[in-house]
């Protein structure tokens, strides 16, 4: 019998997907930690944050919401991200993304309301951490504006610390339906995302009925050099 508390990779995945790009100013942002080798990607004295609102559904690998933040960043002369925090609500899902790809999950409570078709609004999106204040740590809306013809692939890959401390690629592979929007994300004062609010991003796009595979197939598994 498996008694392994989370899936291996890779995780194949299906639900809904709000993303936000934020440029910030680089004397602004955290100073989180990254693998070596990797540095923050430069727009000229500015940084880029993307944010990441998921209802993982039924139907793939594991079901559960997340809150994801990701740093993009040069590894080797291409563009990539770096995942410095994510909340989600699985224990499974916490224990697989910090051992299997070195993403440091926390566990949290969401609230995800039912989206409004007609007014193309959803959230707001709710994340209560383990305060016990009984209000929200961080909020986030989207509205979509323009549904996208088709569906896109949109390929990608992070770069998270290795247990040897060397830089460990993960593959991302999400095909949806695609529209672009507006997003607005607020956090308490004592929130390490705190630095987002007041902000307008750069670009907000929704993702539905996404498939999306995280992780590398069984032979192609490796640290990346």
């Amino acid at each position: 019998m498996n008694h392994t508390p989370f899936p291996p990779e890779p995780w194949h995945l299906r639900g809904t997907m709000h993303m936000a790009v934020w440029r910030i100013p680089a004397a602004e942002l955290p100073e989180w930690p990254l693998p070596p080798g990797v540095r923050p990607l430069a727009l000229g004295r500015h940084g880029c944050v993307v944010t990441f609102w998921v209802d993982y559904l039924p139907g793939g690998t594991l079901a559960y919401r997340e809150l994801l933040v990701a740093q993009a960043v040069r590894h080797r002369r291409a563009v990539a991200a770096t995942a410095v925090a994510a909340w989600v609500d699985s224990e499974r899902s916490r224990a697989g993304g910090r051992t299997l790809w070195g993403i440091p999950k926390q566990l949290a409570v969401f609230d995800f309301p039912d989206p409004e078709p007609s007014a193309g609004a959803h959230g707001p999106f709710q994340l209560y951490d383990d305060t016990g204040s009984g209000r929200p740590a961080v909020t986030g809306r989207h509205r979509t504006r323009f549904r996208l013809p088709g569906r896109w692939f949109l390929p990608g890959r992070l770069i998270q610390p290795g247990p040897d401390g060397t830089p460990r690629e993960v593959p991302l592979r999400l095909t949806a339906s695609v529209s672009l929007g507006t997003a607005s994300l607020t956090a308490a004062p004592d929130s390490p995302l705190s630095f987002l609010n007041g902000r307008r991003p750069l670009l907000a796009l929704t993702a539905d009925g996404f498939r999306f595979t995280v992780g590398r197939r069984p032979s192609a598994r490796r640290s990346t050099p």
